[in-house]
């Protein structure tokens, strides 16, 4: 077990409160099902990975399967670099942070990580996973600090370029994870779902894609 703690932020499941913009082709009840499916698979992914500690950072109150194994934290008010600042503040030692919108991820993207936080002296201070959309789904720090995200504009197609520009001139030398695909649009998921046969997730999104008479975007 390394000595590393894993915060996952994720907002409570209620139709019309998350993932907003899946609808349409969606209903809110249909939205806040895949994101509850999202969140269940994130969790259960990181149950498994090597950590000391393990946070669930809710905006609402988790299910009690979700919660299970984490320590669970409530979010602090303001705007999203806030509250992630907030989680790099309260915690010492090293930290990942993961959202809850990357269901398909696996030990094998965060391989890099964990090899190199495992040895006597590891290579980069901190790690850095680049999304599609131009933002990130995971970022990690040996000494966190949060004012190197305090400021920074999220939701923008340039938030994953001005975080990474944040480390580099905080002279922190960054590792680069393998680019994933956050679910924000429903195109977004059926992507996601390609790539989980088999799963609920994939089995809830194949049956909006008919029900709705969703193609796959071009």
């Amino acid at each position: 077990m390394m000595n590393l703690t894993i915060a996952v932020v994720a907002k409570e499941c209620l139709p019309g409160r998350v993932k907003t913009r899946l609808t349409p082709p969606l209903t809110p009840g249909g939205a806040a099902l895949l994101a509850q499916l999202s969140l269940s698979m994130t969790l259960e992914s990181v149950r498994s990975f090597p950590a000391r500690r393990r946070l669930l950072v809710m905006d609402g109150k988790p299910r009690d399967c979700d919660a299970a194994g984490f320590t669970v934290q409530e979010q602090v008010p303001g705007s999203l670099d806030t509250r992630l600042a907030a989680i790099f503040d309260s915690v010492r030692g090293p930290l990942l942070l993961v959202g809850m919108d990357t269901p398909q991820l696996s030990t094998e993207h965060l391989e890099p990580l964990f090899l190199d936080w495992a040895t006597d002296s590891p290579r980069h201070g901190a790690w850095f996973g680049p999304a599609y959309d131009g933002g990130f789904w995971a970022l990690a720090m040996l000494r966190p600090r949060g004012e190197l995200i305090r400021g920074v504009e999220m939701s923008t197609g340039s938030t994953g370029a001005k975080q990474l520009g944040r480390l580099h001139a905080a002279g922190q030398r960054t590792g680069v994870l393998p680019r994933l695909r956050d679910m924000d649009s429903f195109g977004d998921a059926m992507d996601i779902a390609a790539d989980l046969p088999g799963t609920e997730f994939a089995a809830a999104v194949q049956a909006s894609a008919v029900e709705f008479a969703v193609g796959r975007p071009s």
